[in-house]
C-alpha cells in the first residue's frame, strides 16, 4: 500500500493519494493533504468546502456532484480551482479524507 508522509507522519493512501482511513481523519490530517494541493494555509472558504463535502457524505454516502458543491456553497467552479487545483473531486475530497469520488479521473 502507497504512504503519504509528511514530517513524522505516515498515511495510508491508495494509488492515487486518497486517505484509506477515513476514520483517522481530522483537521490535522486535512493541513497535511492540503500540502498536495499546494496549499499552505486552509482558510475560510476551504474549511467550508471540505466541511461541507464531509457532511454531505456521512449523510447521503457519496461526494456531492459538483453542480450542487457550487449551488450550496454559492461559488462558481472557478473559485472552487482556486481553492482547490484539482477541483472539487480529487483535490477537495482528498483533503476532506474521503475516498476518490466515482467518475473522478
Amino acid at each position: 500500500m502507497p504512504e503519504y508522509r509528511v514530517e513524522n507522519r505516515v498515511y495510508e493512501v491508495d494509488d492515487d493519494g486518497f486517505l484509506q482511513e477515513p476514520e483517522l481523519w481530522n483537521e490535522d490530517v486535512a493541513r497535511d493533504f492540503a500540502l498536495t494541493e499546494d496549499i499552505s494555509e486552509l482558510t475560510d472558504a476551504h474549511w467550508q468546502l471540505i466541511h461541507y463535502i464531509r457532511n454531505y457524505f456521512y449523510s447521503y454516502g457519496v461526494a456531492p456532484m459538483v453542480r450542487k458543491v457550487c449551488r450550496d456553497n454559492k461559488m462558481d467552479l472557478d473559485q472552487i480551482y482556486k481553492l482547490f487545483r484539482s477541483g472539487p473531486g480529487k483535490g477537495a475530497c482528498k483533503v476532506a479524507g474521503l475516498a476518490k469520488p466515482t467518475g473522478c479521473v
